[in-house]
């Protein structure tokens, strides 16, 4: 049964692929491959998305782990803040125009992310699994998703689900349809089936009362 770290995970992997693909359009401009501007400007919505990803970690998740692991949220603060700087270096990077040093801020950008995403997901939150009570977890991850603004939601959802995987797609559609009102998740189950364009099969393969 998909849990609330999985929505976590599956939010990180889709920062993962995101970032991956804006790292490499910066690096096929600089090259000279033409017409990857609208790839590369992905990093503006992608590190809106992050940031309140992040704020959320820091109100719902930092504080609790801190009654059961003291001190070790810390570190993860900083990688926060260390993000932010990374996505100065990038904006910064765009707005002069130049190619070899947006290529290198996209470059460290991506290698700070994914460092910081990993720590995550192998020692941080294999720590608030172990030892925060499950509905504790659920608070805390409800709390996080109530960060992202309503005007942003849909462009949440249609952002993310194009960037996950199969698994990732399911476990995140049921815990959406175990907490969203029924009249919400209709329309979230719209705007998944419209971003997956032939994916659309696959989940409802695994998840047959979407079709109903």
């Amino acid at each position: 049964m998909a849990g609330p770290i999985d929505a976590i995970r599956a939010i990180h992997n889709a920062f993962r692929k995101d970032m991956e693909g804006i790292d490499a359009a910066a690096l096929g401009a600089a090259r000279g491959t033409p017409g990857l501007e609208a790839a590369l400007e992905r990093f503006r919505f992608f590190n809106e998305i992050l940031v309140v990803h992040a704020h959320g970690e820091e109100i719902a998740v930092f504080p609790v782990l801190e009654g059961v692991a003291p001190l070790v949220a810390e570190a993860y603060l900083d990688d926060h803040r260390g993000l932010d700087a990374a996505f100065d270096a990038l904006d910064t990077a765009v707005a002069a125009g130049d190619a070899l040093a947006t290529a290198r801020a996209a470059a460290a950008f991506k290698f700070h992310l994914d460092i910081h995403l990993f720590k995550e997901d192998t020692h941080l939150y294999r720590i608030f699994a172990d030892r925060v009570p499950a509905p504790d977890q659920g608070k805390a991850v409800g709390i996080m998703a109530a960060q992202i603004p309503p005007e942003l939601q849909p462009g949440f959802i249609t952002w993310m689900y194009p960037l996950l995987g199969d698994d990732d797609r399911e476990n995140m559609t049921r815990i959406q349809q175990m907490v969203l009102p029924p009249a919400a998740f209709a329309g979230v189950k719209q705007l998944i089936q419209g971003s997956i364009g032939d994916g659309w099969a696959e989940l409802t393969r695994r998840m047959p009362e979407l079709s109903a």
